[in-house]
């Protein structure tokens, strides 16, 4: 069963937040919809306009953070540009 639910924005945001939502090609009551359920499911209000990380990406990173915790994958520090150099110097032969 559907309910209207009535709430007070200022009309800009309302304006705003519409424009978006039809940019996202979705109407915006199902942005509202889809942040109440994600309210209740999780206890939480999250609000992003960045993409989320690809599949791909997340597990090249938890990899990357895995090694550095490890201390693995890792280049020594150093005290000179030249210790660098020949640090690098090493690494391509």
């Amino acid at each position: 069963m559907k309910t209207v639910l009535n709430v007070k924005t200022d009309k800009d945001v309302k304006e705003r937040a519409q424009a978006l939502a039809k940019h996202l090609g979705i109407p915006l009551s199902t942005v509202v919809n889809i942040q109440l359920k994600s309210f209740i499911e999780t206890g939480e209000l999250k609000i992003s306009r960045e993409p989320e990380l690809r599949p791909e990406v997340k597990a090249e990173l938890k990899i990357a953070m895995r090694d550095a915790k490890a201390g693995t994958g890792l280049s020594p520090t150093f005290n000179t540009i030249a210790e660098m150099k020949k640090w690098l110097g090493t690494q391509s032969t």
